[in-house]
């Protein structure tokens, strides 16, 4: 009896230690859920703060995007919207390329400088025999190539000289001038006055022409300064003269004349270069100019004389010539030659 007790406690026992076992593999079974069921929950509720923050971050840092690219703190705002302040670098297709480049605001100041300028810019016209009574041309190849001024094409091209009311006297040509001091002194062309038996100056505001007296010219230079005097005794508005060696390549200009007899007509553009030589074929044989401006602001005949002014409206140069085989390549005599010499043409000394 006490065998057979034991032997089933025993088996009991085994029993037990067999249930122990068997029932182990269940029980880390559902212990392994429980506690993935805990990390999982742990993990997501972790998760939440940091979710949170970026979302909050995220709509921090698109309001303040869409703030400044409304502001033009970035692109600098797209052409044609308003407060734009910058010109697209992409073409303008509609997509911003990340790149602009500023644009340039001249048109106020360009204005003001016509305005201020343009009373003392005059139109010369040149009185004197028909050239083709002396068996001459009415205008030479050389300054059909190079020179307005000295040819008498009208607003309609026509090259057939107008009779004067004066009788045999005729207009030859006409071009532009510059008053540089208010006593009445002007500054042109020498080819723009060459062989007139009388010079007329149209004077802004005045109805009728002054005459003007030749005071100097040079052929060499291309220069001469006229006189007229006032018709009541006044004083004329005058340019003044910059110093041409402080431009630059790249700076803005302004060219006022009378092409085609368009009066005070301007046009702009920039310094091309400085410098620049060129050599003419005239009547009198080769003639060489030096150190002149070159710009691409349009000059077309009438234009000679004229003055380039930079932009703070002083003289830097005399429109002279413009070469009609090219496109935007124009010369003006600077002011550092014109001043080298201005004392001796205003007594004809030189």
């Amino acid at each position: 009896m006490n065998e057979e007790n034991h032997y089933n406690k025993r088996a009991s026992d085994n029993d037990a230690d067999a249930g122990r076992q068997l029932a182990a593999p269940q029980f880390e079974a559902y212990y392994r859920e429980v506690n993935q069921g805990r990390s999982s929950r742990k993990k997501k509720n972790a998760a939440l703060p940091l979710f949170a923050a970026f979302l909050t971050g995220a709509l921090v840092i698109g309001g303040f995007t869409y703030t400044a690219d409304r502001n033009n703190l970035f692109t600098g705002g797209l052409l044609g919207e308003p407060g734009a302040t910058g010109v697209q670098a992409n073409g303008g297709n509609g997509q911003d390329a990340g790149l602009t480049t500023a644009s340039v605001n001249t048109k106020d100041d360009m204005a003001a400088i016509y305005e201020q300028a343009s009373p003392a810019v005059v139109k010369i016209e040149n009185y004197g025999m028909n050239k083709q009574q002396q068996g001459g041309m009415n205008m030479e190849p050389w300054l059909e190539q190079f020179f307005g001024g000295q040819g008498s094409q009208d607003r309609n091209g026509s090259t057939t000289p107008p009779q004067n009311e004066q009788g045999s006297q005729v207009l030859n040509g006409s071009g532009t001038g510059f008053f540089f001091d208010k006593e009445g002194l002007i500054l042109t062309n020498e080819h723009v006055v060459s062989g007139a038996s009388e010079v007329k100056v149209q004077v802004q505001g005045y109805d009728e022409p002054l005459t003007a007296e030749v005071l100097g010219s040079s052929y060499d230079l291309d220069l001469a300064v006229l006189k007229v005097v006032h018709p009541s005794g006044g004083s004329f508005p005058a340019l003044k003269l910059g110093d041409s060696n402080e431009t630059r390549i790249g700076d803005w200009v302004l060219a006022i004349g009378n092409p085609y007899g368009f009066d005070h007509t301007l046009t702009m553009g920039v310094l091309s270069a400085k410098e620049r030589p060129i050599t003419i074929q005239d009547e009198q044989g080769e003639h060489t100019y030096e150190h002149l401006l070159q710009t691409d602001a349009s000059i077309n005949p009438g234009n000679s004389g004229g003055p380039l002014l930079n932009a703070k409206g002083e003289v830097i140069g005399m429109n002279t010539a413009v070469n009609a085989q090219a496109q935007g390549i124009g010369f003006a005599i600077p002011t550092t030659t014109i001043t080298d010499v201005l004392e001796k043409l205003k007594t004809n000394t030189l």
